[in-house]
């Protein structure tokens, strides 16, 4: 049985957790974390980005970085100028958050990056996966994956996995229902908000205290991979998640929770 720790709201920066998914996925992924933070009080709002979830635009449409991330910047930018909330980004959600901070960093008062593409000034969240994907310029050429949503003759539009890779990449110690609801739900990744280089500065992205989550049984952002990231661009806090592969908001959703929340505590 797993008792919940009692949970101290009272003083609070922010009960409002944003929670941004990941490359083909939607708000719909957050299910489990959603209930469990509702538990204890915490306000959770799950976001379908642009071309994702259940938001109807045709992901091949989806073009920069700024289109993608703007159900979260229209969100931030309908705040009221003394209301925070921390931002959680999953896998490639971590752009989002970041372009997101570099807009709005009055209104974040936390970032957690969740397993998630923490880019450096005038890097390409590619850049991030490209261990596992070689080259930008050979993935492109060479990718069986990529989505032609202009014709064959047109660069290509978008990424998409087949059921047996996703489940390899990020499914490896996921329940069998969350693969299933992942399978009927999850939709072609538009290729261009991957390839963007992100424009960051000290004045605006840098004031933000940063958290990551390492997943340790990571089959899509190796645990290497993620450790690089930490060491190159060093967040305030760096938490595990044992036996956890890409998607711990189905894996290890009770460790998740528990990291959270204890983010959400921090002075």
């Amino acid at each position: 049985m797993y008792f919940q720790h009692p949970v101290s709201l009272e003083n609070l920066e922010t009960k409002k957790i944003i929670l941004v998914h990941g490359e083909g996925f939607g708000a719909w992924c957050w299910y489990k974390t959603l209930s469990l933070l509702e538990e204890v009080g915490l306000i959770p709002i799950a976001l379908d980005l642009k071309g994702s979830g259940i938001d109807l635009t045709d992901p091949n449409s989806v073009t920069t970085l700024e289109n993608y991330s703007k159900p979260l910047t229209d969100y931030l930018h309908s705040l009221p100028d003394d209301e925070k909330v921390i931002l959680v980004g999953h896998s490639f959600g971590g752009a989002s958050v970041s372009y997101a901070l570099e807009c709005y960093p009055k209104k974040i008062s936390k970032a957690v990056f969740l397993s998630a593409t923490m880019v450096l000034d005038g890097q390409k969240p590619f850049d991030v996966f490209s261990d596992k994907l070689s080259s930008a310029e050979v993935f492109l050429k060479e990718s069986q994956f990529l989505v032609y949503g202009n014709g064959r003759d047109k660069p290509p539009t978008g990424l998409m996995f087949d059921k047996q890779q996703i489940k390899g990449l990020y499914f490896n110690q996921s329940p069998s229902k969350d693969i299933a609801l992942a399978a009927v739900s999850m939709r072609p990744i538009p290729l261009a908000p991957i390839m963007e280089k992100l424009s960051l500065t000290p004045e605006n992205y840098g004031t933000a205290k940063r958290f990551f989550i390492q997943t340790l049984d990571d089959h899509m952002l190796s645990p290497d991979v993620q450790e690089k990231l930490v060491r190159d661009n060093p967040p305030h806090g760096i938490y595990k998640i044992k036996g956890s592969d890409h998607c711990p908001f189905f894996s290890r959703p009770q460790a998740l929770n528990k990291i959270l929340l204890e983010i959400a505590q921090l002075p």
